[in-house]
């Protein structure tokens, strides 16, 4: 009776922290979706290069989310396979939260290697790419995924001339090992590459 009692409680305080945790990544994103500034950046969508003094900062990422009603037990309010996804930036205290539309994807689970794709499968693919302009120097950059309450800061340098370009892939999660990863699981992280370089 002792051993089932430790164990409930057990049970209880992983919950709770896993809760907790969650909790506290959903506060930083709704806290880092305020602005503070508004003259950080402003979205470019005219060709050609950034004036003197300015440099362009192109922003990319692609996820991809399973199908609408692939898990039973899924929330309707969930954001994957929603018709729009969400995604975060904020420069030194200046948001913005835009949405990538979605797009049906099937693609081969395993390459020609009998390697298999994390991607690979019936899915939806959410691709956002984004021109900012902005001052060349040191900046703070979050990035992060309400739907996924994920959430990643780095600091960069912008050099003064040229297109600076900076792209987020996603770490989908795994059900058993690295093995299991898919992109049927979630994002659980994800890398930020600066000009082709790993923050």
């Amino acid at each position: 009776m002792k051993m089932k009692k430790l164990l409930s409680y057990l049970l209880l305080a992983v919950f709770a922290s896993t809760v907790w945790g969650c909790g506290l990544t959903a506060r930083e994103i709704k806290i880092k979706s305020q602005s503070e500034r508004t003259d950080v950046f402003r979205e470019v969508t005219e060709e050609g290069p950034a004036p003197k003094g300015l440099v362009d900062l192109i922003i990319k990422t692609s996820i991809k989310t399973h199908m609408p009603g692939y898990y039973f037990f899924e929330p309707e309010q969930s954001f994957p396979g929603q018709p729009d996804y969400p995604f975060l930036i904020n420069i030194d205290g200046q948001a913005v939260i835009w949405r990538a539309e979605r797009r049906k994807e099937t693609t081969a689970v395993y390459d020609d290697q009998g390697r298999r794709d994390l991607e690979g499968g019936e899915g939806i693919r959410y691709i956002l790419t984004k021109r900012l302009r902005l001052s060349p120097g040191p900046h703070h950059l979050i990035f992060g995924l309400p739907g996924e309450d994920f959430l990643r800061e780095v600091n960069l340098t912008l050099l003064g001339d040229g297109t600076q370009v900076i792209e987020f892939k996603p770490v989908y999660r795994a059900k058993r090992g690295d093995t299991g990863r898919s992109f049927l699981n979630g994002v659980n992280g994800g890398k930020i590459f600066f000009n082709g370089s790993l923050l």
